[in-house]
């Protein structure tokens, strides 16, 4: 049969014609919806299930539908099967080769279901099995961070702010943080899992079906906590497709500010962090060259997922109740995103996995730029009974000092210090140094290396 007769034998008697070219290349998704084949024969058996359980279709039928279903699949799995545009869609081309499979059982497959509920089904399931992958990534992210955590909870670094030396923390500290900003990520993607968990299989086109199927058969058989309790809704909501891609929009932020700090850390002028071979590239010209390539990549993902994003709230904005064919638009956006944040995903747990923490170089930022300025501050209030404005102008007289002596502050003398506040004593050299700092930060969620320790192990408990 032709592609043209095919199509019409689908579509039926209603188009005297086949379409033409140009509305056929516009009209058909099975290039790329045919990623959804699984979910969709999945959803099919399901339903089938369902038919024969209330009497609908008969047993046979649905043994018949169930086998050929399963043939087919194994036929999508292996590379066999052959798909065609003037199907259109993946489930066209599921039921037209089931037909050619099982015969007239085929053709009652689709009673009591549209291709509106279907499709909404399909990509469901499709975005609920992605955020499960994206789940699994990221604890596999943050186990390759907790690793990290541990072996470097004494090393001190420097802690930044607006990219300037702060004040000391320590490697395990740094890690922590992006431990943290990544359980949030994995947060969101299973609380959007948890709200999106409804089935939209039964919603037919739109006003439900006259036919007595049992949606919470169906609901239960493809793993949803129930039925979508509105049919018009149920199949024009892409709420879960959006949520995705926020969620994954945050997470890739959250990949690339860490991926900015790695492309600066390892450069020539920090020397913070070697970075695996595995994870660099060389120059072509410069044989001198080590370019951390994987973490500019990474740092560009969020340019292409923020750009799914904003095209899918853009092609929603405006459609009315129930279905419009713009919403065949949704999954390539989801697709190209979800492919885009599984490769950030793998790549960034890759480089952490194998990256080093130069641990000398670290140190040595870390007591440069008046470090512990605020350490200084805090022990002329603790020690001294000072109030905070007058330590932090006292303090901001002894960095000046310093600076222009063109040293720091622990190599200030004594005599020096009591220059500007007599009542400073030698005991304030105790709180000067780096990993002093760090020790003294014992507060719930601070650097000092035994918090660092502390939410390290809760985080293994968590993961396991």
């Amino acid at each position: 049969m032709s592609d043209k007769k095919q199509s019409n034998a689908m579509w039926g008697g209603r188009f005297a014609s086949g379409p033409d070219a140009i509305m056929e290349a516009i009209n058909a998704s099975i290039d790329f919806d045919q990623r959804m084949a699984r979910q969709d024969i999945e959803g099919s058996r399901a339903h089938a299930a369902m038919l024969a359980q209330q009497g609908i279709i008969t047993d046979s039928d649905a043994d018949a539908i169930r086998e050929g279903l399963l043939t087919v699949l194994s036929e999508i799995d292996t590379g066999t099967f052959q798909f065609s545009k003037a199907l259109e869609d993946i489930h066209m081309n599921v039921e037209s080769r089931l037909k050619e499979l099982v015969g007239e059982p085929a053709g009652r497959l689709h009673t009591g279901r549209s291709r509106n509920d279907q499709v909404a089904l399909d990509f469901k399931l499709w975005v609920r099995d992605q955020m499960d992958a994206v789940v699994l990534g990221l604890e596999a992210l943050m186990k390759a961070l907790l690793v990290q955590a541990e072996a470097g909870a004494d090393v001190v670094m420097p802690g930044f702010t607006h990219l300037q030396v702060a004040q000391p923390v320590t490697w395990g500290h740094h890690m922590m943080a992006y431990v943290e900003m990544f359980a949030r990520d994995r947060s969101r993607m299973q609380d959007a899992r948890v709200r999106m968990n409804e089935s939209p299989l039964g919603a037919a086109a739109l006003a439900g079906t006259g036919f007595p199927i049992d949606r919470y058969m169906t609901a239960s058989a493809l793993g949803f906590d129930r039925p979508s309790a509105n049919s018009l809704d149920a199949v024009s909501d892409r709420d879960f497709a959006l949520e995705f891609l926020s969620a994954s929009s945050i997470c890739a932020t959250h990949l690339s500010r860490f991926a900015e700090e790695l492309v600066i850390w390892s450069s020539a002028q920090f020397k913070f962090v070697t970075l695996s071979d595995r994870f660099s590239t060389g120059s072509s010209i410069m044989p001198q060259k080590k370019n951390p390539d994987a973490a500019e990549l990474i740092r560009a993902k969020v340019g292409r997922i923020n750009g799914s994003l904003v095209a899918l709230l853009t092609i929603m904005k405006g459609l009315p109740l129930a279905y419009s064919k713009d919403m065949q638009e949704d999954k390539e956006q989801v697709f190209d995103a979800a492919d885009s944040l599984m490769l950030a995903l793998a790549a960034m747990t890759g480089m952490v996995g194998d990256m080093a923490a130069n641990k000398d170089s670290l140190e040595v930022a870390a007591a440069t730029g008046f470090s512990t300025a605020t350490d200084l501050a805090d022990w002329l209030v603790r020690e001294l009974g000072m109030p905070f404005r007058d330590a932090h102008h006292v303090t901001g007289a002894l960095v000046k000092m310093a600076e222009d002596g063109g040293v720091d502050l622990p190599d200030l003398t004594l005599a020096q210090m009591q220059s500007v506040c007599a009542d400073i004593t030698d005991s304030v050299f105790g709180v000067l140094g780096v990993h002093n700092s760090v020790a003294s930060r014992v507060s719930y969620g601070g650097t000092a290396p035994a918090q660092v320790r502390a939410q390290a192990l809760r985080w293994k408990k968590e993961l396991k």
